[in-house]
Parts: C-alpha cells; sequence; structure tokens
C-alpha cells in the first residue's frame, strides 16, 4: 500500500464506488475498501501508481465482442456479435487468438467505447468487474490467480477497491482461463 502522507484516504464505499456498483458489492454481501483518487486512474499503470501496489495486482477489465461463438444468453441479432467480459492482470495484453479458442468463436476484437458502455453502463477507464446492465460471459485470466489481492476499478476512473482474487472470480462469475499473451 501506498502510505506516503500524500496519499489520498480511503473513503467508504457509499461515497466512493459509482452507485451502481455499490448496489453490486451490497447484493453480494460485501464490504469493500474504496479508494477514490483526486487524478483518474484509467490505466492499469495509474492505478498501481496511485494504490502503491504492482502492476499485475490492477485487473483490467476489459469486453471484447466474439462472433460466431455459441451464445450464453442467447438474443440479439444475427451477426452482432456478443459481448464478453475478460479480466486480466495489468502488466498482461489478451491473445486474442487464444481468447477466439476459448470462446470457440471465428473471431474476437476489442468492443469500442460505446458498446461497453451499453453493456457495462460504466466508461472505458472505470469499469469493475461485476455491476453491469448487461449479463455477459466472464473469463479471468489464470495470472490474477497469483496475487493475495487484487485492485479493480469501482464504477468511475478515480475509484478502486481491493478483492482476494479467487473471490473476485466468484463474484464476477467467471470462468479460470489461460488468454495472456505469452512471453516471446
Amino acid at each position: 500500500m501506498n502510505d506516503s502522507p500524500s496519499a489520498p484516504t480511503p473513503e467508504t464505499t457509499g461515497s466512493a464506488a459509482h452507485p451502481r456498483f455499490a448496489e453490486a458489492l451490497a447484493e453480494r454481501g460485501l464490504s469493500a475498501e474504496v479508494r477514490r483518487f483526486p487524478e483518474a486512474t484509467r490505466t492499469a499503470a495509474e492505478a498501481a501508481a496511485a494504490v502503491g501496489c504492482e502492476l499485475s495486482q490492477i485487473v483490467k477489465s476489459l469486453i471484447f465482442t466474439a462472433w460466431g461463438s455459441a451464445r450464453s444468453e442467447g438474443g440479439g441479432e444475427p451477426g452482432e456479435g456478443e459481448p464478453v467480459l475478460v479480466l486480466v492482470d495489468g502488466s498482461a495484453r489478451v491473445d486474442t487468438e487464444r481468447l477466439r479458442a476459448e470462446l470457440g468463436a471465428d473471431r474476437v476484437g476489442r468492443a469500442d467505447a460505446d458498446l461497453v458502455r451499453a453493456t457495462t453502463g460504466y466508461a472505458i477507464g472505470g469499469v469493475p468487474p461485476f455491476g453491469h446492465l448487461r449479463r455477459t460471459r466472464v473469463l479471468a485470466d489464470r495470472g490474477l490467480l497469483a496475487h493475495e489481492t487484487v485492485w479493480a476499478a469501482a464504477g468511475t476512473p478515480h475509484t478502486v477497491f481491493p478483492l482476494d482474487p479467487a473471490a473476485l472470480v466468484e463474484y464476477a462469475g467467471a470462468r479460470v482461463v489461460d488468454v495472456r499473451e505469452r512471453a516471446s
């Protein structure tokens, strides 16, 4: 943790988290120490610097679109693709070929900002791992489990919260997979 005198004081969940995310925490019976920072933590590097943790302890909540995969929830127009949430550590990049194979999709790609907001209800840089507008398939990269604690966005680009990675997987309803790019 960053214990420097200039570090922001953590706020309570109710005042710091996005209201929809605070509701999602309450629905799951979670009490989280949501921290609000005066400067945005839109990137994993910014979040790690603000928290004072390793980059790999930051959870990136990324929305991808999969085309040609069996839909878990059904619905939607043919050809529009299925939004899929991928949780990966801040030091990793998602290997889209591994993701495509994991989903059994014809192709996958990063969702644009409009689809991210329509699916999650949050802006890029503040997407939490759960508490979204639409239910989606959720995949969590196995690399997250290497840590005792990970930090994820709490619904805004200024807020993060800590959680045990196994609990993160459970509360997000994620399936653990290997979708990070392999080291060269």
